[in-house]
């Protein structure tokens, strides 16, 4: 049995993200490479959109987690504001980042797919907006927690911006059931048998994969910086140190 509130304390999910995020990393190349050879190489052109639809690889995984991330640093701002966990504040710092990434991977590559579809790198269509204004709430969380030099209030900032930030998150999914919008539907539901081809959803799934593995590790390597920079001065954090000194001395 997992004890989940054992690993709360910032010294103890310090010494299991150590052991994780290794792993992760390895897994999401592995992931990626498989996912771009079959998606480049193995996955047969679409008959309407030709080559240029391969983009959709990228693009598609990138913009799931670019909401899958920000519903993440939503759920962490409550547990913290509600249970006042150290590590919750953290999880929320060390997240955003990588979901601004994603965010704007997903715009970039849905630029690039829109102009041989679209004859334009951009429309203020209502998914697209979305996902930008979704984009510009990154940098605001991080412009904003940076600016605070009080690490508790920071954090608190944060947290609020997240949670009222989550409500665009729904508006990007549905946008293109609520509005006519240039953008295609989902081809991927829960309710309905894939629309394309196996090798196509295998390629889209393994890069799905491989970005939730990246996503992950980078995250659990971001909160380690956090926790030395928040923790420097406790007591744990100097014995690990200094084991870690005698053990390079050993060495």
């Amino acid at each position: 049995m997992i004890r989940w509130f054992h690993f709360a304390a910032p010294q103890n999910f310090f010494a299991l993200s150590a052991k994780l995020w290794p792993a992760c990393m390895i897994l999401a190349t592995l992931l990626a490479v498989a996912g771009l050879w079959i998606g480049l190489g193995v996955a047969p052109v679409d008959a309407q959109q030709g080559e240029g639809y391969r983009i959709i690889f990228v693009h598609v995984p990138a913009s799931w987690m670019s909401m899958v991330i920000y519903v993440a640093m939503a759920f962490w701002s409550f547990v913290g504001l509600v249970f006042h966990t150290r590590l919750s504040a953290l999880m929320t710092r060390a997240l955003a980042p990588t979901g601004a990434i994603f965010a704007f991977l997903s715009l970039w590559t849905g630029a690039f797919w829109g102009k041989p579809m679209w004859g334009t790198w951009w429309v203020w269509d209502a998914r697209l907006t979305s996902e930008l204004i979704l984009f510009f709430l990154y940098l605001g969380f991080i412009a904003l927690t940076s600016a605070i030099d009080d690490p508790k209030r920071g954090d608190k900032a944060g947290a609020l911006i997240a949670l009222v930030g989550s409500i665009n998150v729904p508006i990007i999914y549905f946008s293109v059931k609520w509005w006519n919008t240039l953008h295609q539907g989902a081809t991927i539901t829960m309710t309905e048998a894939p629309s394309m081809a196996h090798a196509m959803l295998l390629a889209m799934l393994l890069m799905a994969l491989s970005f939730w593995a990246y996503a992950i590790g980078i995250v659990l390597l971001r909160v380690r910086g956090l926790i030395l920079e928040r923790e420097r001065q406790s007591q744990w954090l100097r014995e690990w140190a200094l084991s870690g000194k005698q053990n390079r001395e050993h060495a």
